[in-house]
């Protein structure tokens, strides 16, 4: 089960370099991240890598989750599913109870229903602003995570072109967690941006 809230890093491997995405990887997991997703499309990595970025995830106690890989989420805490990906029942019949598994419902209450019906850990809505991961995923109104987590008993993961100038408004219509790509990876300083994003966070 998925408690809290913070900063959840998005590791994409489409943009970042394997062996500079595990010292980046170091760097945020250091500065207080909560959360980190490797996405990893065009399978760059290999067990050994996967292990070694397991390790740095582990002596921080942040967990792993993998983006769509049931094979490679075996070796991490949990997966993240889109909508036309793994069934959520059969991520959980592979990987066990204890498993992480979060859920892409875009803007729409329905499949955010439909995935908290089947089990999953978190509900992740969007794309909010221009993202540079998904340029073209349809555009979602920060009123949805409002009504989200008015209806669900579940985390509440806002994504899409999020940065620390945007990113209050998000945490404040009720995201619990602020998944965070190319804003976070393509900074001067990955580190100080980790701290920009979580002083968006209520401190009580």
């Amino acid at each position: 089960m998925l408690a809290g809230g913070g900063v959840y890093a998005l590791l994409d491997l489409d943009t970042i370099a394997p062996d500079r995405a595990l010292f980046m990887a170091r760097d945020v997991l250091a500065a207080g991240i909560g959360l980190l997703q490797l996405r990893d499309k065009r399978r760059r990595t290999d067990a050994a890598w996967r292990t070694k970025l397991g390790e740095s995830c582990r002596a921080h106690r942040v967990p792993l989750l993998i983006n769509d890989d049931l094979s490679a989420a075996r070796q991490a805490d949990g997966i993240h599913l889109g909508l036309g990906d793994t069934p959520i029942v059969e991520a959980r019949k592979t990987l066990g109870p204890d498993a992480l598994i979060g859920a892409t419902c875009h803007d729409s209450l329905d499949h955010a229903a439909r995935a908290d019906d089947q089990g999953a850990d978190y509900l992740s809505f969007g794309r909010f602003f221009v993202s540079q991961t998904k340029p073209h995923a349809p555009p979602a109104d920060p009123a949805v995570l409002t009504r989200a987590r008015a209806r669900f008993d579940r985390p509440i993961v806002a994504i899409g072109g999020i940065n620390p100038d945007n990113g209050g408004e998000l945490v404040a219509a009720g995201a619990h967690w602020l998944c965070v790509g190319h804003a976070l990876f393509a900074s001067a300083d990955p580190a100080a941006t980790v701290r920009q994003l979580r002083a968006l966070f209520p401190t009580d």
